[in-house]
């Protein structure tokens, strides 16, 4: 298997953490965003999307979308469970994992690609291009102090994101928050105490410099 990833991309640093978490070891080949390695006609034909992470199996075929290539690896490499050992778990896990993902994560990738200067006309990633609307990113940071005020309640009650054990909702909510820390600024407030003594746990955990 081969990962297609940019060390730049949050989301291929969510593919990077959930192996690390695993000790799955595999060929990682780099993107070079910067430099708009997505665009050419070797990446094209790997993701039409033209977007990374991407993971090539072995025989040839491309799975893109985080979500899916953890299914993917999970169900290659059961060992470790991220995605939940038991169907209440499952079920926890992947709605607390999609209330991070929309509330936080794409609130930050949105208030970033609306006003990024070297984003302009790309304000969605992908095969389309789209103006910037400075508005959005407005509403965005509002978004992104709202989820920390959601997600400070819940770790208030529970030692993980999810409940008892780390998850894929826990790497989801740390590379938001280090993404809002450099992105937009906005790192955990003072008034959240529980989010602060979350992410001071997971930040240590070796596979968080993955």
């Amino acid at each position: 298997m081969k990962l297609y990833q940019s060390a730049s991309s949050p989301n291929s640093r969510r593919v990077r953490i959930f192996l690390a978490e695993k000790g799955i070891q595999l060929d990682v080949i780099p993107v070079n965003l910067g430099a708009k390695e997505q665009f050419g006609a070797d990446y094209r034909a790997i993701n039409p999307r033209l977007q990374v992470p991407t993971l090539v199996l072995d025989d040839g075929t491309s799975i893109a979308e985080v979500p899916a290539i953890w299914r993917y690896l999970e169900e290659t490499h059961p060992a470790t469970p991220l995605l939940g050992s038991s169907a209440k778990e499952r079920a926890l896990i992947t709605m607390w994992e999609r209330r991070v993902e929309l509330d936080g994560f794409a609130a930050v990738m949105e208030a970033v690609r609306n006003t990024v200067p070297g984003l302009k006309g790309r304000a969605l990633s992908g095969p389309y291009d789209y103006e910037q609307l400075p508005a959005l990113a407005e509403r965005s940071v509002l978004r992104v102090k709202n989820f920390y005020v959601d997600l400070e309640d819940r770790l208030a009650q529970t030692p993980f994101v999810a409940g008892e054990v780390f998850s894929v909702a826990d790497i989801t909510a740390l590379v938001t928050v280090d993404f809002a820390t450099g992105g937009i600024k906005l790192p955990v407030p003072d008034g959240c105490p529980a989010l602060k003594r979350w992410y001071e746990s997971i930040s240590s955990r070796s596979s968080a410099g993955a």
